[in-house]
Protein backbone atom coordinates (compact mmCIF):
# COMPACT_ATOMS: atom_id res chain seq x y z
CA UNK A 1 0.00 0.00 0.00
CA UNK A 2 1.25 3.79 -0.43
CA UNK A 3 2.57 5.70 2.16
CA UNK A 4 1.82 9.27 0.95
CA UNK A 5 -1.83 10.39 1.16
CA UNK A 6 -3.63 13.26 0.72
CA UNK A 7 -6.40 14.96 2.71
CA UNK A 8 -9.23 14.18 0.54
CA UNK A 9 -8.06 10.73 -0.26
CA UNK A 10 -7.81 9.39 3.73
CA UNK A 11 -10.86 11.22 4.39
CA UNK A 12 -12.50 9.04 1.00
CA UNK A 13 -10.46 5.34 2.35
CA UNK A 14 -10.20 5.88 6.06
CA UNK A 15 -13.32 7.19 7.46
CA UNK A 16 -15.05 4.95 10.10
CA UNK A 17 -18.97 4.49 8.84
CA UNK A 18 -21.29 4.23 11.26
CA UNK A 19 -21.29 -0.05 11.44
CA UNK A 20 -17.62 0.35 11.21
CA UNK A 21 -18.35 1.95 14.67
CA UNK A 22 -20.75 -0.61 15.79
CA UNK A 23 -17.84 -2.87 15.72
CA UNK A 24 -15.56 -0.87 17.74
CA UNK A 25 -17.89 -1.14 20.63
CA UNK A 26 -16.66 -3.72 22.99
CA UNK A 27 -12.72 -2.58 22.21
CA UNK A 28 -10.88 -0.20 23.68
CA UNK A 29 -7.14 0.70 23.88
CA UNK A 30 -4.55 -0.44 21.73
CA UNK A 31 -7.12 -3.17 20.34
CA UNK A 32 -9.84 -0.98 18.97
CA UNK A 33 -6.86 1.19 17.18
CA UNK A 34 -5.67 -1.85 15.79
CA UNK A 35 -9.02 -3.09 14.85
CA UNK A 36 -10.19 -0.39 13.16
CA UNK A 37 -6.80 -0.01 10.79
CA UNK A 38 -7.15 -3.40 10.14
CA UNK A 39 -10.85 -3.44 9.01
CA UNK A 40 -10.06 -0.56 6.70
CA UNK A 41 -7.14 -1.85 5.28
CA UNK A 42 -8.59 -5.09 4.84
CA UNK A 43 -11.95 -3.09 2.60
CA UNK A 44 -9.23 -1.31 0.56
CA UNK A 45 -6.93 -4.44 -0.29
CA UNK A 46 -8.82 -7.31 0.72
CA UNK A 47 -6.31 -8.53 2.24
CA UNK A 48 -4.32 -8.05 5.90
CA UNK A 49 -1.06 -5.81 6.32
CA UNK A 50 2.22 -7.88 6.73
CA UNK A 51 2.99 -6.02 9.17
CA UNK A 52 2.62 -2.53 11.49
CA UNK A 53 4.64 -0.67 8.52
CA UNK A 54 2.43 -1.68 5.86
CA UNK A 55 -0.13 1.20 7.76
CA UNK A 56 0.65 4.39 6.34
CA UNK A 57 1.41 7.26 9.05
CA UNK A 58 -1.10 9.32 7.73
CA UNK A 59 -3.55 6.81 8.71
CA UNK A 60 -2.96 5.58 11.61
CA UNK A 61 -3.20 9.65 12.94
CA UNK A 62 -6.35 10.15 11.15
CA UNK A 63 -8.37 6.67 12.64
CA UNK A 64 -6.63 6.90 15.84
CA UNK A 65 -8.88 10.75 16.25
CA UNK A 66 -11.58 9.01 15.30
CA UNK A 67 -11.38 6.15 17.79
CA UNK A 68 -10.15 8.24 20.18
CA UNK A 69 -7.09 6.71 20.94
CA UNK A 70 -3.85 7.94 21.08
CA UNK A 71 -1.49 6.80 17.80
CA UNK A 72 0.97 6.09 19.67
CA UNK A 73 -0.89 2.62 20.93
CA UNK A 74 -0.64 1.11 17.63
CA UNK A 75 2.97 0.24 18.62
CA UNK A 76 1.47 -2.09 21.35
CA UNK A 77 -0.87 -3.57 19.36
CA UNK A 78 0.26 -7.47 19.65
CA UNK A 79 0.66 -9.24 16.02
CA UNK A 80 1.42 -12.56 17.37
CA UNK A 81 -1.92 -12.93 20.20
CA UNK A 82 -5.03 -14.51 20.48
CA UNK A 83 -6.89 -10.93 19.86
CA UNK A 84 -4.93 -10.50 16.25
CA UNK A 85 -6.82 -13.84 15.53
CA UNK A 86 -10.19 -12.80 16.36
CA UNK A 87 -9.93 -9.34 15.13
CA UNK A 88 -8.86 -11.52 11.03
CA UNK A 89 -11.89 -13.73 12.05
CA UNK A 90 -14.49 -10.56 12.57
CA UNK A 91 -13.17 -8.62 9.78
CA UNK A 92 -13.47 -11.21 7.35
CA UNK A 93 -16.88 -12.46 8.17
CA UNK A 94 -17.70 -8.99 7.89
CA UNK A 95 -16.67 -8.55 4.15
CA UNK A 96 -18.02 -12.32 3.57
CA UNK A 97 -14.21 -13.80 3.06
CA UNK A 98 -12.77 -16.68 4.36
CA UNK A 99 -8.98 -18.31 5.07
CA UNK A 100 -7.56 -19.58 1.27
CA UNK A 101 -7.29 -22.97 2.45
CA UNK A 102 -4.45 -25.39 1.14
CA UNK A 103 -7.02 -26.96 -1.68
CA UNK A 104 -7.68 -23.10 -2.75
CA UNK A 105 -4.55 -22.73 -3.10
CA UNK A 106 -4.13 -26.07 -5.23
CA UNK A 107 -7.32 -24.67 -7.39
CA UNK A 108 -5.27 -21.59 -7.62
CA UNK A 109 -2.38 -22.81 -9.21
CA UNK A 110 -4.08 -25.34 -11.37
CA UNK A 111 -6.13 -22.16 -12.64
CA UNK A 112 -3.14 -19.81 -13.15
CA UNK A 113 -1.50 -22.81 -14.95
CA UNK A 114 -4.76 -23.50 -17.92
CA UNK A 115 -6.06 -19.94 -17.90
CA UNK A 116 -2.74 -17.03 -17.42
CA UNK A 117 0.60 -19.01 -17.76
CA UNK A 118 0.71 -19.49 -21.18
CA UNK A 119 -0.11 -15.74 -22.13
CA UNK A 120 1.66 -14.06 -19.16
CA UNK A 121 5.14 -14.81 -18.73
CA UNK A 122 5.88 -12.54 -15.65
CA UNK A 123 5.61 -13.83 -12.19
CA UNK A 124 5.06 -10.08 -10.49
CA UNK A 125 1.77 -10.25 -12.48
CA UNK A 126 0.93 -13.67 -11.80
CA UNK A 127 1.19 -13.18 -7.96
CA UNK A 128 -1.24 -10.04 -8.72
CA UNK A 129 -3.93 -12.01 -10.58
CA UNK A 130 -3.91 -14.27 -7.68
CA UNK A 131 -4.73 -11.85 -5.27
CA UNK A 132 -7.71 -10.58 -7.30
CA UNK A 133 -8.95 -14.18 -8.34
CA UNK A 134 -9.09 -13.97 -4.48
CA UNK A 135 -10.56 -10.99 -4.07
CA UNK A 136 -13.41 -12.12 -6.91
CA UNK A 137 -13.75 -15.33 -4.60
CA UNK A 138 -13.85 -13.58 -1.35
CA UNK A 139 -10.89 -15.57 -0.30
CA UNK A 140 -8.20 -14.13 2.22
CA UNK A 141 -4.85 -14.01 -0.19
CA UNK A 142 -2.28 -16.44 1.13
CA UNK A 143 0.62 -14.52 2.43
CA UNK A 144 3.44 -13.24 -0.01
CA UNK A 145 5.86 -16.31 0.25
CA UNK A 146 3.13 -18.62 -0.16
CA UNK A 147 1.98 -17.20 -3.26
CA UNK A 148 5.20 -16.63 -4.60
CA UNK A 149 5.24 -20.87 -3.85
CA UNK A 150 1.39 -21.47 -5.56
CA UNK A 151 2.92 -19.41 -8.94
CA UNK A 152 6.42 -21.17 -8.97
CA UNK A 153 4.31 -24.32 -8.97
CA UNK A 154 1.58 -23.33 -11.51
CA UNK A 155 4.70 -22.40 -14.04
CA UNK A 156 6.49 -25.92 -13.42
CA UNK A 157 3.02 -27.25 -14.36
CA UNK A 158 2.20 -25.37 -17.37
CA UNK A 159 5.83 -25.69 -18.59
CA UNK A 160 5.71 -29.52 -18.21
CA UNK A 161 2.09 -29.99 -19.67
CA UNK A 162 3.64 -27.61 -22.65
CA UNK A 163 6.57 -29.28 -23.36
CA UNK A 164 5.11 -32.72 -22.97
CA UNK A 165 2.39 -31.33 -25.78
CA UNK A 166 5.40 -29.84 -28.30
CA UNK A 167 7.00 -32.78 -27.95
CA UNK A 168 3.47 -35.42 -28.93
CA UNK A 169 3.29 -33.25 -32.16
CA UNK A 170 7.13 -34.01 -33.38
CA UNK A 171 7.40 -37.15 -35.52
CA UNK A 172 10.08 -39.57 -34.57
CA UNK A 173 12.19 -38.49 -37.30
CA UNK A 174 11.57 -34.77 -36.69
CA UNK A 175 13.29 -35.80 -33.18
CA UNK A 176 16.02 -37.26 -34.55
CA UNK A 177 16.82 -34.57 -36.69
CA UNK A 178 16.72 -32.18 -33.81
CA UNK A 179 19.17 -34.24 -31.91
CA UNK A 180 21.41 -34.65 -34.84
CA UNK A 181 21.17 -30.46 -34.46
CA UNK A 182 23.17 -30.35 -31.01
CA UNK A 183 25.14 -33.72 -31.78
CA UNK A 184 27.09 -32.99 -34.75
CA UNK A 185 30.48 -31.27 -32.74
CA UNK A 186 29.56 -34.14 -29.59
CA UNK A 187 33.30 -34.66 -29.56
CA UNK A 188 34.82 -31.70 -30.35
CA UNK A 189 36.49 -28.91 -28.06
CA UNK A 190 34.78 -26.13 -29.44
CA UNK A 191 31.43 -27.40 -27.35
CA UNK A 192 32.77 -25.22 -24.43
CA UNK A 193 32.40 -22.31 -26.62
CA UNK A 194 28.55 -22.78 -27.80
CA UNK A 195 28.65 -25.01 -30.58
CA UNK A 196 31.72 -24.29 -32.62
CA UNK A 197 31.13 -24.20 -36.38
CA UNK A 198 28.10 -26.39 -36.67
CA UNK A 199 24.87 -26.16 -38.54
CA UNK A 200 23.61 -25.23 -34.68
CA UNK A 201 25.82 -22.06 -34.22
CA UNK A 202 25.23 -20.38 -37.83
CA UNK A 203 21.37 -20.87 -37.07
CA UNK A 204 21.54 -18.57 -34.39
CA UNK A 205 23.94 -16.04 -36.70
CA UNK A 206 22.85 -13.00 -38.17
CA UNK A 207 23.17 -12.77 -41.87
CA UNK A 208 26.75 -11.63 -43.15
CA UNK A 209 27.44 -8.48 -45.08
CA UNK A 210 25.47 -7.35 -47.58
CA UNK A 211 26.11 -9.52 -50.99
CA UNK A 212 25.38 -12.29 -52.83
CA UNK A 213 26.91 -14.80 -50.98
CA UNK A 214 25.28 -13.56 -48.04
CA UNK A 215 22.30 -14.17 -49.30
CA UNK A 216 22.81 -17.84 -50.78
CA UNK A 217 23.98 -18.46 -47.38
CA UNK A 218 20.55 -17.27 -46.15
CA UNK A 219 19.36 -19.31 -48.70
CA UNK A 220 21.12 -22.84 -47.47
CA UNK A 221 20.31 -22.10 -43.77
CA UNK A 222 16.75 -21.97 -44.89
CA UNK A 223 16.58 -24.71 -46.77
CA UNK A 224 18.15 -26.91 -43.95
CA UNK A 225 15.66 -25.49 -41.01
CA UNK A 226 12.76 -26.39 -43.52
CA UNK A 227 14.64 -29.71 -43.95
CA UNK A 228 14.08 -30.68 -40.22
CA UNK A 229 10.03 -30.87 -41.10
CA UNK A 230 8.79 -29.03 -38.09
CA UNK A 231 4.42 -29.09 -38.50
CA UNK A 232 3.57 -26.00 -39.93
CA UNK A 233 0.86 -25.39 -37.19
CA UNK A 234 3.30 -26.51 -34.10
CA UNK A 235 3.22 -23.61 -32.04
CA UNK A 236 -0.53 -22.16 -33.65
CA UNK A 237 -2.31 -22.06 -30.73
CA UNK A 238 0.33 -21.19 -28.49
CA UNK A 239 1.21 -17.49 -27.90
CA UNK A 240 3.77 -15.66 -29.80
CA UNK A 241 5.66 -13.98 -26.16
CA UNK A 242 5.33 -17.89 -25.14
CA UNK A 243 7.56 -19.10 -27.95
CA UNK A 244 9.85 -15.80 -27.88
CA UNK A 245 10.29 -16.75 -24.37
CA UNK A 246 11.64 -20.40 -25.37
CA UNK A 247 13.40 -19.46 -28.38
CA UNK A 248 15.29 -16.88 -25.97
CA UNK A 249 15.98 -19.29 -23.84
CA UNK A 250 17.54 -21.96 -26.10
CA UNK A 251 19.59 -19.12 -28.01
CA UNK A 252 21.24 -19.10 -24.82
CA UNK A 253 22.07 -22.74 -24.05
CA UNK A 254 25.18 -24.65 -25.29
CA UNK A 255 24.99 -27.90 -27.02
CA UNK A 256 26.11 -29.94 -24.49
CA UNK A 257 23.62 -28.47 -21.89
CA UNK A 258 20.34 -29.24 -24.63
CA UNK A 259 22.04 -32.42 -24.52
CA UNK A 260 21.94 -32.84 -20.58
CA UNK A 261 18.16 -31.56 -20.73
CA UNK A 262 15.00 -34.09 -20.44
CA UNK A 263 13.34 -34.89 -23.52
CA UNK A 264 10.51 -32.96 -23.68
CA UNK A 265 12.29 -29.66 -22.66
CA UNK A 266 15.00 -30.19 -25.20
CA UNK A 267 12.97 -30.74 -28.25
CA UNK A 268 10.82 -27.92 -26.84
CA UNK A 269 13.97 -25.46 -27.07
CA UNK A 270 15.02 -26.83 -30.43
CA UNK A 271 11.57 -26.52 -31.77
CA UNK A 272 10.79 -22.83 -30.81
CA UNK A 273 14.16 -21.72 -31.81
CA UNK A 274 14.05 -23.38 -34.81
CA UNK A 275 10.74 -22.01 -35.47
CA UNK A 276 10.92 -18.65 -34.82
CA UNK A 277 14.29 -18.43 -36.47
CA UNK A 278 12.72 -19.70 -39.80
CA UNK A 279 10.68 -17.02 -39.87
CA UNK A 280 13.37 -14.55 -38.74
CA UNK A 281 15.15 -15.91 -41.77
CA UNK A 282 12.96 -15.70 -44.25
CA UNK A 283 12.72 -12.29 -43.14
CA UNK A 284 16.25 -11.79 -43.83
CA UNK A 285 16.29 -12.96 -47.02
CA UNK A 286 13.95 -11.14 -48.64
CA UNK A 287 15.27 -7.87 -46.95
CA UNK A 288 18.79 -9.02 -48.84
CA UNK A 289 16.77 -9.66 -51.55
CA UNK A 290 15.66 -5.96 -51.53
CA UNK A 291 18.85 -4.15 -50.90
CA UNK A 292 20.57 -6.74 -53.42
CA UNK A 293 18.52 -4.84 -56.11
CA UNK A 294 18.81 -1.91 -55.25
CA UNK A 295 23.10 -2.17 -54.49
CA UNK A 296 23.43 -3.69 -58.49
CA UNK A 297 21.35 -0.16 -59.67
CA UNK A 298 23.45 2.19 -57.52
CA UNK A 299 27.08 0.45 -58.80
CA UNK A 300 25.95 0.65 -62.04
CA UNK A 301 25.01 4.32 -61.89
CA UNK A 302 28.08 4.54 -60.07
CA UNK A 303 30.34 3.16 -62.39
CA UNK A 304 28.54 5.50 -65.82
CA UNK A 305 28.29 8.79 -63.72
CA UNK A 306 32.32 8.13 -63.14
CA UNK A 307 32.73 7.34 -66.96
CA UNK A 308 30.67 10.67 -67.91
CA UNK A 309 32.30 12.89 -65.71
CA UNK A 310 35.43 12.19 -67.12
CA UNK A 311 33.52 13.06 -70.87
CA UNK A 312 32.10 16.12 -69.07
CA UNK A 313 35.74 17.36 -68.32
CA UNK A 314 36.90 16.75 -71.98
CA UNK A 315 34.72 18.84 -73.51
CA UNK A 316 36.59 22.46 -74.03
CA UNK A 317 34.38 25.93 -72.71
CA UNK A 318 31.79 24.02 -70.98
CA UNK A 319 33.16 24.81 -67.41
CA UNK A 320 33.72 28.10 -68.12
CA UNK A 321 30.19 28.99 -69.76
CA UNK A 322 28.21 27.18 -66.82
CA UNK A 323 30.23 29.36 -64.66
CA UNK A 324 29.83 32.84 -66.16
CA UNK A 325 25.77 31.69 -66.33
CA UNK A 326 26.27 31.26 -62.34
CA UNK A 327 27.85 33.89 -61.18
CA UNK A 328 25.27 36.36 -63.65
CA UNK A 329 22.34 34.76 -62.20
CA UNK A 330 23.81 35.06 -58.41
CA UNK A 331 25.08 38.96 -59.29
CA UNK A 332 21.32 39.83 -59.94
CA UNK A 333 18.83 36.91 -58.58
CA UNK A 334 15.87 39.48 -59.90
CA UNK A 335 16.69 39.99 -63.30
CA UNK A 336 15.32 38.23 -66.88
CA UNK A 337 16.84 35.70 -68.80
CA UNK A 338 17.19 37.93 -71.52
CA UNK A 339 18.73 40.89 -69.65
CA UNK A 340 21.31 38.80 -67.65
CA UNK A 341 21.48 35.49 -69.18
CA UNK A 342 21.68 36.09 -72.98
CA UNK A 343 24.54 38.43 -73.09
CA UNK A 344 26.79 35.60 -71.23
CA UNK A 345 25.33 32.55 -73.73
CA UNK A 346 23.59 33.46 -76.42
CA UNK A 347 20.38 31.56 -77.57
CA UNK A 348 21.93 29.11 -79.80
CA UNK A 349 24.24 28.51 -77.07
CA UNK A 350 22.19 27.56 -74.83
CA UNK A 351 19.54 25.51 -77.02
CA UNK A 352 22.56 23.71 -77.82
CA UNK A 353 23.80 23.11 -74.17
CA UNK A 354 20.14 21.89 -73.92
CA UNK A 355 20.48 19.48 -76.65
CA UNK A 356 23.53 18.13 -75.78
CA UNK A 357 22.60 17.45 -71.88
CA UNK A 358 19.49 15.77 -73.29
CA UNK A 359 21.52 13.56 -75.40
CA UNK A 360 23.77 12.67 -72.50
CA UNK A 361 20.96 11.71 -70.47
CA UNK A 362 19.83 9.03 -73.14
CA UNK A 363 22.69 7.94 -73.47
CA UNK A 364 23.58 7.83 -69.94
CA UNK A 365 20.53 5.50 -69.09
CA UNK A 366 21.27 3.60 -71.92
CA UNK A 367 24.81 2.91 -70.39
CA UNK A 368 23.29 2.10 -66.95
CA UNK A 369 21.02 -0.53 -69.08
CA UNK A 370 24.36 -1.85 -70.24
CA UNK A 371 26.46 -2.13 -67.43
CA UNK A 372 23.03 -3.64 -65.07
CA UNK A 373 22.62 -6.19 -67.77
CA UNK A 374 26.50 -7.30 -67.55
CA UNK A 375 26.62 -7.22 -64.58
CA UNK A 376 23.68 -9.10 -63.88
CA UNK A 377 24.29 -11.67 -66.16
CA UNK A 378 28.10 -12.36 -65.05
CA UNK A 379 27.67 -12.10 -61.12
CA UNK A 380 24.41 -11.18 -59.78
CA UNK A 381 22.28 -13.95 -61.43
CA UNK A 382 23.34 -16.69 -59.06
CA UNK A 383 20.63 -15.37 -56.59
CA UNK A 384 17.95 -16.01 -59.24
CA UNK A 385 17.58 -19.71 -58.98
CA UNK A 386 18.04 -20.61 -55.07
CA UNK A 387 15.81 -17.15 -54.38
CA UNK A 388 12.83 -17.76 -56.42
CA UNK A 389 13.17 -21.80 -55.02
CA UNK A 390 13.51 -20.64 -51.71
CA UNK A 391 10.81 -17.90 -51.66
CA UNK A 392 7.04 -19.09 -51.97
CA UNK A 393 5.45 -15.59 -53.24
CA UNK A 394 1.54 -14.57 -52.85
CA UNK A 395 -0.37 -11.44 -53.75
CA UNK A 396 -3.73 -10.53 -52.90
CA UNK A 397 -4.08 -7.52 -55.40
CA UNK A 398 -5.14 -8.46 -58.91
CA UNK A 399 -3.39 -5.09 -60.12
CA UNK A 400 -0.02 -7.31 -59.25
CA UNK A 401 -0.99 -10.11 -61.48
CA UNK A 402 1.30 -9.38 -64.43
CA UNK A 403 4.84 -10.08 -61.42
CA UNK A 404 3.76 -13.04 -60.39
CA UNK A 405 2.76 -14.21 -63.98
CA UNK A 406 6.24 -13.01 -64.96
CA UNK A 407 7.58 -14.56 -62.18
CA UNK A 408 6.20 -17.66 -62.40
CA UNK A 409 7.56 -17.55 -66.15
CA UNK A 410 10.71 -16.75 -65.01
CA UNK A 411 10.94 -20.23 -62.48
CA UNK A 412 9.68 -22.14 -65.94
CA UNK A 413 12.79 -21.49 -67.71
CA UNK A 414 15.29 -21.64 -65.09
CA UNK A 415 16.88 -24.66 -65.86
CA UNK A 416 17.49 -23.64 -69.17
CA UNK A 417 20.85 -22.31 -70.07
CA UNK A 418 21.00 -18.79 -71.16
CA UNK A 419 22.95 -19.61 -74.56
CA UNK A 420 23.47 -17.81 -77.74
CA UNK A 421 19.92 -19.81 -79.08
CA UNK A 422 18.25 -19.20 -76.03
CA UNK A 423 18.55 -16.05 -74.94
CA UNK A 424 14.94 -15.55 -75.93
CA UNK A 425 11.86 -17.12 -74.79
CA UNK A 426 10.11 -18.86 -76.55
CA UNK A 427 7.85 -16.89 -79.55
CA UNK A 428 4.68 -18.62 -78.48
CA UNK A 429 5.09 -17.65 -74.67
CA UNK A 430 2.60 -14.98 -73.54
CA UNK A 431 5.13 -12.90 -71.46
CA UNK A 432 4.04 -10.19 -69.49
CA UNK A 433 5.25 -6.32 -70.29
CA UNK A 434 2.70 -4.12 -68.63
CA UNK A 435 3.29 -3.58 -64.79
CA UNK A 436 6.31 -5.16 -65.14
CA UNK A 437 9.07 -3.56 -67.86
CA UNK A 438 9.20 0.32 -67.62
CA UNK A 439 9.15 2.24 -70.46
CA UNK A 440 12.63 2.85 -70.79
CA UNK A 441 13.49 -0.68 -71.20
CA UNK A 442 11.31 -1.89 -73.14
CA UNK A 443 13.57 -1.27 -76.24
CA UNK A 444 16.09 -3.14 -74.12
CA UNK A 445 13.83 -6.03 -73.72
CA UNK A 446 12.23 -6.62 -76.64
CA UNK A 447 13.73 -6.42 -80.05
CA UNK A 448 12.92 -5.33 -83.38
CA UNK A 449 11.39 -8.37 -84.03
CA UNK A 450 9.53 -8.24 -81.24
CA UNK A 451 11.24 -11.19 -78.91
CA UNK A 452 11.72 -10.75 -75.41
CA UNK A 453 15.45 -11.12 -74.62
CA UNK A 454 15.52 -13.29 -70.86
CA UNK A 455 18.38 -11.59 -69.36
CA UNK A 456 17.41 -7.84 -69.88
CA UNK A 457 13.53 -8.86 -68.42
CA UNK A 458 15.21 -10.62 -65.67
CA UNK A 459 16.40 -7.73 -64.78
CA UNK A 460 12.75 -5.38 -64.64
CA UNK A 461 11.13 -8.87 -62.87
CA UNK A 462 13.27 -8.48 -59.86
CA UNK A 463 12.91 -4.56 -59.89
CA UNK A 464 9.22 -4.83 -60.04
CA UNK A 465 9.32 -7.65 -57.89
CA UNK A 466 11.40 -5.51 -54.80
CA UNK A 467 8.80 -2.77 -55.68
CA UNK A 468 5.89 -5.23 -54.90
CA UNK A 469 7.37 -6.41 -51.83
CA UNK A 470 8.62 -3.13 -50.62
CA UNK A 471 4.64 -1.84 -51.18
CA UNK A 472 3.62 -5.50 -49.00
CA UNK A 473 1.36 -6.22 -52.22
CA UNK A 474 3.45 -9.29 -52.86
CA UNK A 475 3.83 -11.38 -49.90
CA UNK A 476 5.91 -14.52 -48.18
CA UNK A 477 4.20 -17.16 -46.31
CA UNK A 478 6.26 -18.02 -43.29
CA UNK A 479 7.66 -14.64 -43.08
CA UNK A 480 6.59 -12.28 -40.43
CA UNK A 481 7.72 -8.39 -41.59
CA UNK A 482 6.73 -9.68 -45.38
CA UNK A 483 3.66 -11.45 -43.98
CA UNK A 484 0.43 -11.62 -45.56
CA UNK A 485 -1.02 -7.56 -44.95
CA UNK A 486 -4.08 -8.55 -44.38
CA UNK A 487 -2.72 -10.67 -40.86
CA UNK A 488 -1.52 -7.59 -39.56
CA UNK A 489 -4.78 -6.99 -38.08
CA UNK A 490 -6.00 -8.20 -34.79
CA UNK A 491 -8.31 -10.64 -35.35
CA UNK A 492 -10.97 -8.51 -33.54
CA UNK A 493 -10.77 -5.47 -35.84
CA UNK A 494 -13.47 -5.56 -37.60
CA UNK A 495 -16.21 -5.61 -34.38
CA UNK A 496 -13.59 -3.38 -31.80
CA UNK A 497 -12.22 -0.89 -34.59
CA UNK A 498 -12.66 1.90 -32.87
CA UNK A 499 -10.77 0.52 -29.54
CA UNK A 500 -7.96 -0.19 -31.80
CA UNK A 501 -8.45 3.33 -33.96
CA UNK A 502 -7.95 4.71 -30.05
CA UNK A 503 -5.01 2.67 -29.20
CA UNK A 504 -2.57 4.07 -31.87
CA UNK A 505 -4.62 7.78 -31.28
CA UNK A 506 -5.73 7.70 -34.70
CA UNK A 507 -9.12 9.19 -36.76
CA UNK A 508 -11.21 6.66 -38.07
CA UNK A 509 -12.37 9.07 -40.81
CA UNK A 510 -9.34 9.40 -43.27
CA UNK A 511 -10.19 12.38 -44.27
CA UNK A 512 -9.72 13.55 -41.32
CA UNK A 513 -6.27 11.42 -40.96
CA UNK A 514 -5.19 12.97 -44.37
CA UNK A 515 -5.83 16.72 -43.34
CA UNK A 516 -3.73 16.14 -40.35
CA UNK A 517 -0.73 14.72 -42.15
CA UNK A 518 -0.65 17.01 -44.75
CA UNK A 519 -0.78 19.17 -42.28
CA UNK A 520 2.24 18.49 -40.40
CA UNK A 521 4.32 17.72 -44.21
CA UNK A 522 3.68 21.48 -44.40
CA UNK A 523 4.76 22.57 -41.46
CA UNK A 524 7.67 20.52 -41.44
CA UNK A 525 8.73 21.99 -45.43
CA UNK A 526 7.92 25.57 -44.04
CA UNK A 527 10.72 24.68 -41.10
CA UNK A 528 12.86 22.97 -43.32
CA UNK A 529 12.46 26.38 -45.97
CA UNK A 530 13.08 28.60 -43.40
CA UNK A 531 16.44 26.71 -42.00
CA UNK A 532 17.81 26.57 -45.83
CA UNK A 533 16.95 30.43 -46.19
CA UNK A 534 18.90 31.01 -42.71
CA UNK A 535 21.73 28.45 -43.15
CA UNK A 536 21.17 26.60 -40.52
CA UNK A 537 19.70 22.69 -42.01
CA UNK A 538 23.29 20.82 -40.32
CA UNK A 539 24.16 20.33 -44.11
CA UNK A 540 20.45 19.31 -45.52
CA UNK A 541 20.33 21.07 -48.81
CA UNK A 542 18.53 20.70 -51.98
CA UNK A 543 20.64 19.21 -55.26
CA UNK A 544 20.21 18.19 -58.65
CA UNK A 545 20.75 14.77 -59.48
CA UNK A 546 20.21 13.55 -62.94
CA UNK A 547 18.25 16.95 -63.49
CA UNK A 548 15.87 16.33 -61.38
CA UNK A 549 15.97 18.21 -57.82
CA UNK A 550 16.89 15.78 -54.40
CA UNK A 551 17.31 16.44 -50.68
CA UNK A 552 20.51 15.79 -49.31
CA UNK A 553 21.28 14.76 -45.95
CA UNK A 554 24.61 15.42 -44.40
CA UNK A 555 26.38 11.82 -44.16
CA UNK A 556 26.21 10.40 -40.51
CA UNK A 557 29.52 10.38 -39.16
CA UNK A 558 31.59 6.89 -38.58
CA UNK A 559 30.14 4.78 -35.92
CA UNK A 560 32.46 2.58 -33.90
CA UNK A 561 32.18 -1.10 -35.25
CA UNK A 562 30.04 -3.29 -32.90
CA UNK A 563 29.85 -7.30 -33.31
CA UNK A 564 26.30 -7.54 -33.05
CA UNK A 565 24.97 -11.02 -30.95
CA UNK A 566 22.91 -13.55 -32.25
CA UNK A 567 21.29 -13.63 -29.13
Amino acid sequence: MRQEWEPEDLIEVWTLLEEDQERLRNKSGANRLGFALLLKFFEAEARFPEDAEEIPVPAVSYVAQQVQVPAGEWAAYDWAGRAIKRHRMEIRGAFGFRECTEEDQGQLAEWLAVELCGVELNRDRLAEAVVARCRKDRLEPPAPGQIARLVGKAVSTFEERFCAATMGRLSAATRSRLDDLIAEDADTDADSAGGGGTFFTELKADPGALGLDSLLAEVNKLQRVRGLQLPPELFGDVSGKLVAAWRARAAKEYPSDLRAAAGPVRYTLLSTLCHVRETEITDSLVELFIQLVQKINTRAEKKVEGEFNKELKRVRGKEGILLRLAEAAVAEPGGTVRKLIYPVAGESTLKALAAEAAANEARYRARVRTVLRSSYSNHWRRMLSPLLNALELKCNNTAYRPVMDAIDLLKRYLDQPIAKEGAFFDEAEKVPLGGVVREEWRKAVVDERGRVERIPYELCVLVALRDALRRREIWVPGANRWQNPEDDLPPDFEDNRDVHYDAIRQPQDPEKFIEALEKRLREALARFDAALELGTTGGVGIVRKHGEPWIKVSPLGKQESRRTSSL
